[in-house]
């Protein structure tokens, strides 16, 4: 069978129409996927950071900062956080909290938000050990209160003033740091297990209420990281814990702030209530 196509004026000009029109979207694909893998991880989002002087909380808001993010920065001791802080001064809010006075972390919040409009992360990494190697019997009561307000109260303070927020923009990110010890208990360390298991449990009870918001609370449960805090431990403290773990060593900041940024991504959009595992292999459930 003979096909004859007769090429006319008008043919050639929807050809011709055709084929710009293809070009013109073909061209607007790469430039978006250009733009995108220009864009970093936390691009334009703002995240609060407690503790973000010393420790996890300086080297994961270093990390949120790297990736594009304004940061809301809370510590007591801000003139450490000016120390650590340099060179980003349009992305950075530094604000002194006492994270047990409820009062001055609801206030601490509306000066983030006032400053950078929104907030889309929380991260909560102000915490202490208290007292450490010694039994339940000889804890002192004050101290495990202390250990108590910081740990897990100030958690509370903090997810309960942004949560609000949060709701009006049908998105967000709530990360609280737990502990290994919080999910096994250490020996030792009755305040601090307890604490960090109370965070663990409104972890996983925030993370149900909030499911259908497009808010995602999760917990991170780290063995041995090295910290200050740990520095601050007797040795035999820190070497009970080391010996519980499979690949004989402490874990790092770089490991922990990796994780971390992973969990309060906006890939991380389907795990809620849970608590992630950093632990060498000691917990494998």
């Amino acid at each position: 069978m003979l096909i004859i196509i007769v090429v006319t004026p008008i043919l050639i000009k929807q050809l011709k129409s055709s084929y710009e029109l293809l070009l013109t979207l073909a061209q607007r694909h790469l430039l978006n996927v250009h733009k995108k893998s220009m864009q970093t991880g936390f691009n334009s989002q703002v995240a609060i950071i407690t503790g973000a002087a010393s420790g996890l909380g300086l080297v994961i808001a270093h990390k949120l900062l790297n990736e594009g993010a304004f940061v809301g920065l809370f510590d007591l001791n801000t003139a450490a956080l000016r120390k650590e802080f340099i060179g980003n001064p349009d992305k950075e809010e530094f604000v002194s909290v006492d994270v047990t006075d409820q009062e001055m972390v609801e206030k601490a919040v509306e000066q983030v938000i006032g400053r950078f409009g929104k907030v889309d992360i929380l991260i909560n990494c102000a915490g202490i050990t208290g007292a450490t190697n010694v039994k339940s019997h000889e804890v002192n009561t004050d101290n495990i209160k202390k250990v108590f307000d910081i740990n897990f109260m100030g958690s509370f303070y903090t997810s309960k003033a942004v949560l609000p927020y949060m709701l009006a923009n049908h998105y967000g990110r709530i990360l609280h740091i737990a502990s290994i010890a919080g999910k096994e208990g250490n020996a030792g360390m009755l305040a601090y297990s307890a604490s960090k298991a109370a965070v663990i449990g409104m972890t996983k009870v925030q993370g149900k209420e909030y499911a259908e918001t497009g808010i995602t609370i999760n917990a991170l449960a780290p063995a041995v990281i090295e910290t200050p805090l740990v520095h601050a431990m007797p040795d035999t403290q820190v070497k009970y814990m080391t010996d519980k773990i499979p690949m004989r060593r402490c874990g790092t900041l770089e490991e922990a702030a990796n994780m971390a940024a992973f969990i309060v991504s906006a890939e991380n959009s389907f795990t809620t209530g849970f608590t992630f595992d950093l632990s060498g292999g000691r917990a494998t459930y």
